[in-house]
C-alpha cells in the first residue's frame, strides 16, 4: 500500500522554537552506527539489494538527452543483471525511482511505460532555488504536467539562515500546492543551514508544510548528506509522526558512494524509526554512483569474486 501524503499542518514554531542540539553528543552517536552492527553474507547481500530498490536513479547533466534518460530508465528496471538476481532467488528488483529535470520526464515516463517505477524531477530552480517564486512554481506545475509522480523542491536557505520561518512555511506550502496529487520532497542543502539547530527546524517547518519527504541536499552543495545531519533529521521526523500521526519519509541525498555508506544509513532508519522507514515510500537514497558498488558487491556474493568494471552496465 502507497504512503498516505502528509496534510501538513498550520505552521507551529512552538514544536521547534526551542530546540538545541548539543553537537558532539550528535557526532559521537553517528559515528557508532557503522560499528554496531556486523552484518555478513546472506543478511548483508538482503541489505544491499534492499538499498538498490530505494535508490532515486539520477541524472542532472547539462548533456542530458532522450537516449541517455532511456538508458538510465532501462538500468532502473533493471538494475542488476537477471542471472545473478536469478540465483538469489530474487526478481521483479527495480530501483525506488528515477530523477530527472522537468525537460526530461516525458521521456523517463515514456522508457519507463508500465514499469510502475515513479519518475522524480527537480523544480524550482535546482540546485539554488533562487529565482522569484512565481517562476518556481511554473517549474513545478511544468513538471507536473509532463507526467512527475514525485516534485523535489528547493528551498529559499536565506529563510532558514535568517530565522524567517513564517516566510519558509508559506513557500513551501505554496509549492506543496502546486505539486497536486505528486508526493513532494524538500531538499533543505543542510551544508549550507550553518548548523545543526537550523536543520532541525528547517525540517520542522517543511514537514508542517507539507512534505512527503525532507531530503539532505542537491548533492551539489560542498557538504551533502553525512550521518549526522541525518541523525537529526530522522528525530524530527520522529517527532513530527509523534505530534500528528503521519509518517514522512527521509532521502539523503550526496555522499554516499560505497555498499558500507548503503549499510550505514539503512542502520541509523532501522535504529530511529523503525523498519518501516527501509522501504522506498519512505526511504530513497540519491546518490546514483553507489548503484555501481552495490552491484558489484552483490556479484561477489554470488561469485566469490568481484566482476571487472567492464562487466557492469553503467548506471
Amino acid at each position: 500500500m502507497a504512503q498516505k501524503s502528509n496534510p501538513g499542518t498550520d505552521l507551529t514554531p512552538e514544536w521547534f522554537e526551542r530546540i538545541r542540539i548539543n553537537t558532539p553528543a550528535v557526532e559521537r552517536r553517528a559515528a557508532t552506527l557503522p560499528t554496531r552492527r556486523s552484518i555478513k553474507k546472506d543478511h548483508q547481500a538482503a541489505w544491499l539489494l534492499n538499498a538498490i530498490s530505494c535508490i532515486d536513479l539520477t541524472t542532472l547533466a547539462g548533456d542530458d538527452t532522450e537516449d541517455r534518460v532511456a538508458r538510465l530508465c532501462a538500468k532502473a528496471r533493471q538494475p542488476v543483471a537477471p542471472d545473478m538476481l536469478a540465483s538469489m532467488g530474487v526478481e521483479g528488483l527495480t530501483t525506488g525511482a528515477v530523477c530527472v529535470y522537468p525537460t526530461m520526464v516525458a521521456a523517463a515516463k515514456k522508457a519507463l511505460g508500465n514499469s510502475g517505477i515513479p519518475v522524480a524531477s527537480v523544480a524550482t530552480g535546482f540546485p539554488a532555488g533562487l529565482m522569484p517564486l512565481d517562476l518556481r512554481l511554473a517549474e513545478i506545475r511544468y513538471a507536473v504536467d509532463q507526467g512527475a509522480d514525485e516534485i523535489d523542491i528547493v528551498i529559499t536557505r536565506a529563510h532558514v539562515l535568517r530565522g524567517e520561518w513564517a516566510a519558509l512555511y508559506d513557500e513551501i506550502r505554496a509549492m506543496r500546492e502546486a505539486c497536486g496529487a505528486a508526493r513532494m520532497k524538500a531538499i533543505l542543502a543542510t551544508g549550507d543551514l550553518k548548523s545543526l539547530e537550523n536543520v532541525a527546524k528547517a525540517s520542522h517547518v517543511a514537514m508542517q508544510a507539507g512534505s512527503d519527504f525532507i531530503k539532505t541536499s542537491t548533492g551539489k552543495e560542498g557538504v551533502n548528506a553525512t550521518l549526522p545531519v541525518s541523525l537529526v533529521m530522522c528525530r524530527a521526523i520522529r517527532d513530527y509522526q509523534a505530534q500528528t500521526g503521519h509518517k514522512v519519509g527521509f532521502k539523503p541525498a550526496g555522499g554516499l558512494k560505497t555498499s558500507k555508506d548503503a549499510l550505514s544509513w539503512q542502520m541509523l532508519m532501522v535504529e530511529e524509526l523503525g523498519r518501516d522507514w527501509v522501504r522506498p515510500d519512505l526511504f530513497r537514497i540519491g546518490a546514483s554512483s553507489l548503484l555501481a558498488d552495490l552491484e558489484r558487491q552483490i556479484s561477489h556474493y554470488v561469485t566469490g569474486r568481484y566482476a571487472a568494471a567492464h562487466r557492469l552496465t553503467m548506471a
